[in-house]
């Protein structure tokens, strides 16, 4: 069993030297009408360690939830976390390295936990035109993901990357409620996120903060500043709109956003009721179907520069500039 390393190490090697020995794959782009006129998509998994992994096999091999999607393979970062999702999500196949997989599946789907692996297990099946969904946070820096969109963008691959909660119709009604809201002075908002986490600290769970605040209130955040005690810590947040925001960073898994308005306190929730299967999928499924990408490239950095601020923030304690 190959550690997650030496995949990373060889398998960009491996993987396109596999490609262009399969017969259709060697060239880079999938012709447009094999994603959309294919009746059956054949999805590949790297990454078993998240829960996700299982869950998905569940929603597409054992609910059927999207009659013609199933989870056909699976490469975990041990033998355990790959016999574990596969069991319970129903996936027949388990790969010993991710290169087993080409010629095989129609739709990638990459799910470390560490966001720092996610492109160089993806980039080998981007090459030759396989549509992917990389899970979040999308990378760990900025610039690599700008030469990975790059070489995406040249092949015409499909890509995307978002945080479910970000990706969801709660956050999208909750953006549509902000011209309503009267003078916005001050948000807070909270929810969890450990700056100490083991899977790259305030990326882990932090995206799920920042992607759906950029979401409701905008993108164009200009600096962040974290306050810390010990492992306890808040972000203050400027957006050039001027907009000011306090993260609260919890161990907790409620989520909640309070408003301070020239008219009062207001809490900011959701209208709607999330559909079953919840957008996040659903927009997933597109990108497999039709190629179409729900947020740009451009969003998708916007928000792995401000994670980025973040991390620099926790151990400077002082402002730090977005740099994109």
């Amino acid at each position: 069993m190959k550690t997650r390393r030496a995949f990373i190490k060889d398998a960009g090697t491996a993987a396109l030297y596999t490609a262009m020995a399969s017969a259709g794959l060697s060239n880079a782009k999938l012709p447009e009408q094999d994603r959309t006129d294919k009746k059956n998509i054949r999805i590949g998994i790297i990454g078993a360690e998240n829960s996700h992994t299982a869950g998905l096999g569940r929603l597409f091999n054992v609910e059927k939830k999207y009659p013609g999607i199933e989870v056909l393979y699976v490469w975990g970062e041990t033998d355990e976390f790959a016999k574990n999702s596969a069991e319970k999500g129903a996936i027949p196949n388990i790969v010993k390295d991710p290169a087993e997989m080409m010629g095989k599946i129609d739709a990638l789907i990459v799910d470390h936990r560490h966001a720092k692996y996610h492109l160089k297990a993806a980039l080998p099946f981007v090459k030759v035109g396989i549509p992917t969904f990389v899970d979040k946070p999308f990378c760990y820096r900025v610039e690599e993901g700008k030469e990975f969109f790059k070489i995406a963008r040249e092949l015409g691959t499909p890509v995307t990357s978002f945080s479910s909660i970000a990706q969801s119709e709660a956050t999208f009604d909750m953006k549509a409620q902000i011209p309503s809201t009267g003078n916005i002075e001050h948000i807070l908002w909270y929810g969890p996120a450990d700056i100490a986490s083991k899977y790259g600290g305030i990326f882990f769970y932090g995206v799920h903060i920042v992607q759906p605040l950029m979401v409701v209130f905008g993108e164009d955040i200009e600096a962040v500043k974290v306050t810390r005690h010990g492992n306890h810590a808040t972000a203050g947040v400027v957006f050039s709109s001027g907009y000011y925001a306090t993260l609260i960073f919890t161990k907790a898994r409620e989520r909640s956003v309070v408003l301070l308005t020239d008219a009062g306190e207001k809490r900011l929730e959701s209208r709607v009721q999330e559909s079953n299967p919840p957008k996040h999928y659903q927009d997933m499924v597109e990108l497999f179907r039709t190629g179409k990408e729900p947020r740009s490239h451009q969003s998708i950095l916007n928000c792995v520069a401000v994670l980025e601020a973040l991390e620099k923030s926790v151990k400077s304690q002082k402002w730090e500039y977005i740099k994109i």
